[in-house]
């Protein structure tokens, strides 16, 4: 099973009317295609693992990059996995006016997360804590 984690820059101001719809249609498309994960999205920057069958992730992420809310995206890390770390979600997020500024592992931008092609980011430690942090019981 292929674990994927990106980052991407919305390409206008999202509302929460408008975080609420893209969450439905992410849950109900991820939900064909056996896809789960957890998706992060804070001061116009989205943080999202996807996790499912290598086929399924790879043509979610394709459809991703054509999405006209999505510009920058990077993969993080791709990893193969033996199980989900997010099973029972299809997709989540926290609500655009939480405050997060206290969270550990909190960051504004995602730049500093450029690794070259077949290496890995040299912040990919953070990234696997701050999902780590979203799971149900922070296992």
């Amino acid at each position: 099973m292929l674990s994927l984690i990106y980052s991407s820059v919305a390409t206008r101001p999202l509302g929460d009317d408008d975080l609420a719809s893209l969450l439905d249609q992410s849950r109900r498309s991820n939900e064909r295609e056996d896809v789960t994960g957890v998706l992060l999205f804070r001061n116009g920057y989205f943080l999202q693992l996807l996790e499912g069958p290598d086929a399924a992730v790879r043509a979610k992420l394709d459809r991703i990059k054509h999405d006209d809310r999505h510009a920058k995206v990077r993969v993080i890390l791709e990893d193969h996995v033996e199980e989900r770390q997010f099973p029972e979600w299809t997709m989540g997020f926290p609500a655009a006016d939480a405050d997060l500024v206290d969270v550990p592992g909190y960051r504004s931008t995602f730049e500093d997360l450029d690794a070259a092609p077949g290496t890995e980011a040299p912040s990919a430690a953070a990234v696997r804590e701050l999902i780590r942090w979203f799971r149900p019981n922070g296992r």
